[in-house]
């Protein structure tokens, strides 16, 4: 995420303090399961766009971080100004990387004023048709993450100390007032343990993240809330997509810029309408799952948690028994489990290889013994129980010369290089 300079008010905790425009009523009743939590969009349409343009093949969101200076220290005008661009630009999502072309250049006077950019966003605006969208920066960051936020449970938020607040709106709009003043100051870190316990159970069943050590890559991928914005993003979109298109005069077809070319890979239309993403637990449940789903597409998700499994070690948990440890100790001692320790003494006491074995102490023995006939067998056996000379081995099979024993060692050496090769 690209960030601008900050000059926003602090918040912090000492300044917590209820407000009806932000904070749920407990008289209203808002916090209830099926009414809490809350995420809704609004329409294009509601900001004062009759038309858009529709890319074919939109790009994916990036995200730039924009101050939102104190009302209490900025013109009250150029900061409602502020806000109502923010707010407009970002209402046009489905526009994707060409939002800016409804937008008009600063420098024309007889454009409409509501649809000119500050400064500052016409600048990032004159970089091309890129798919931005303007993040309101305060110093809580609850705009970066709000989307997370609003999928929390009450009881989540009341866990790790969050705070109840109305239904949170996306594109971000822009609060006249900022949300600091109603947050902890210690906002982001407090989420990314809520986010990382609401989302852990999908990502290892069964198993608690205490059961983990702490620098555990999944523990660690589940608390990065900027991993999983992308990834939340993408499930709203995918579902306010499937929302019906409002009915207006105005006709779809192709885009003709003012030089009279046609613009290409775009169409315009009416905007579609606005409505909840989700209300109640059980429809934000259902969008934390689409969520996870998605991450597989925005950030390879299933990738990574398929590597981390492939890879783990006995570091990566804790002393807590887990289904986790049970079936990473289950695999491992599955791979040793091929061969059982199984020795025939000789009359001279000498351990023989037995098949399926692994090295205890000073005896020696491989399942790739089970690979060899028995005289081959005996060669590796003599050998390891001290008799060096090919001579004496010979002697002892009951070989004339040792160039029997030769060859015998040749074509164990032949199948040893590939069973281990394949092992």
């Amino acid at each position: 995420m690209t960030t601008m300079s900050d000059d926003t008010a602090t918040g912090s905790s000492a300044s917590y303090r209820p407000r009806l425009d932000v904070v749920p009523d407990p008289a209203e009743d808002l916090a209830r399961p099926d009414k809490y939590p809350r995420m809704w969009n609004m329409s294009a349409g509601t900001a004062f766009f009759h038309a858009i343009i529709r890319p074919d093949a939109p790009d994916r969101p990036e995200y730039v971080g924009v101050p939102m200076p104190s009302p209490t220290v900025t013109d009250p005008d150029a900061y409602r100004a502020r806000v109502f661009a923010v707010a407009r630009w970002n209402a046009l999502w489905e526009a994707a990387q060409f939002r800016r072309r409804l937008f008009h250049d600063d420098t024309d006077d007889d454009a409409d004023d509501s649809l000119k950019l500050p400064a500052d966003l016409a600048r990032i605006a004159d970089l091309g048709d890129n798919n931005i969208v303007f993040v309101p920066r305060t110093q809580t960051c609850y705009y970066d993450y709000a989307p997370l936020f609003h999928l929390l449970h009450r009881a989540t938020l009341e866990r790790f100390g969050l705070p109840l607040l109305h239904g949170g709106q996306w594109p971000f709009g822009a609060e006249l007032t900022s949300p600091d003043p109603y947050l902890p100051a210690d906002f982001s870190g407090r989420l990314s343990k809520a986010w990382g316990a609401t989302v852990w159970r999908h990502l290892v069943p069964g198993s608690p993240q205490i059961a983990f050590t702490k620098d555990d890559p999944i523990r660690i991928l589940a608390h990065n809330l900027d991993f999983w914005i992308p990834a939340v993003t993408e499930a709203m979109e995918d579902e306010m997509r499937t929302w019906p298109i409002v009915e207006t005069d105005y006709p779809s077809g192709p885009v003709r810029l003012s030089n009279g070319e046609i613009l290409e890979g775009v169409t315009a239309g009416s905007p579609r309408v606005g409505s909840d993403l989700w209300t109640g637990e059980d429809e934000a449940a259902e969008f934390v799952v689409r969520t996870i789903e998605a991450a597989d597409r925005t950030g390879r998700l299933r990738d990574i948690l398929d590597a981390v499994r492939c890879h783990r070690v006995h570091d990566d948990f804790s002393d807590r028994w887990s289904y986790a440890k049970e079936d990473f100790e289950r695999t491992l001692n599955h791979k040793r489990s091929k061969v059982t320790v199984t020795f025939v003494e000789l009359d001279d006491t000498t351990p023989v290889y037995g098949p399926e074995t692994e090295v205890i102490g000073q005896l020696a023995c491989s399942d790739f013994l089970t690979l060899l006939n028995p005289r081959d067998r005996e060669v590796v056996v003599l050998l390891r129980s001290g008799v060096t000379s090919l001579t004496d081995v010979g002697k002892i099979l009951g070989y004339s010369s040792h160039s029997a024993v030769s060859k015998r060692l040749a074509r164990i050496r032949d199948q040893a290089a590939r069973f281990f090769d394949q092992s």
